[in-house]
C-alpha cells in the first residue's frame, strides 16, 4: 500500500495517515494479520516524524484496527462487532456528509449512489464470532 500525505491540507497528517491505513484495511490492500512498517520505518517512508506515526498507531490501536506488540510490531486485527458508539460516530458523520451535499446541491440518487459505489470498493473481511 502507498501512502500519500499532503502537508498543506487542513486535515492533520496524522488523520490522513490514520484514513489511508483504514480505508487500504477495508479494500483489502491491507490484511489481518498484516503487519505495518515499524513507526521509524514509516516516518522515514513517509517522510513526516516519527512522533506523527506513532500517535496514528495509538489512535488505530485504540479503534481497534491494530494491536501493537513490542516484539512483532503493529498488525491488522480481524473485525470486530460494531459497536453502538461507532454506529453513533457513522451517524454523526454521514448527517454532516449529507447536509453538505444537500447545499452544493446534490440530488439523493446521487448521493446514495456515490455512497454505494464507495462501499462497493471495500473488501469484507472476515470477522471473529
Amino acid at each position: 500500500m502507498i501512502i500519500s500525505l499532503d502537508t498543506s491540507s487542513d486535515v492533520p497528517i496524522y488523520v490522513q495517515l490514520r484514513n489511508q491505513i483504514v480505508t487500504g484495511i477495508g479494500k483489502g490492500e491491507l490484511c489481518v494479520g498484516e503487519t505495518l512498517p515499524s513507526v521509524r520505518q514509516m516516518a522515514a517512508d513517509a517522510g513526516i516524524n516519527t512522533m506523527t506515526v506513532n500517535k496514528t498507531y495509538q489512535i488505530l490501536k485504540a479503534e481497534g484496527f491494530i494491536e501493537i506488540d513490542r516484539r512483532k510490531g503493529a498488525r491488522i486485527l480481524p473485525v470486530q462487532q460494531t459497536e453502538q458508539r461507532y454506529r453513533e460516530k457513522l451517524e454523526s458523520e454521514l448527517e454532516l456528509l449529507s447536509a453538505e451535499a444537500c447545499l452544493k446541491g446534490m440530488k439523493k440518487d446521487e448521493f446514495l449512489n456515490i455512497c454505494e459505489q464507495m462501499f462497493g470498493r471495500m473488501q469484507p473481511v472476515e470477522s471473529e464470532g
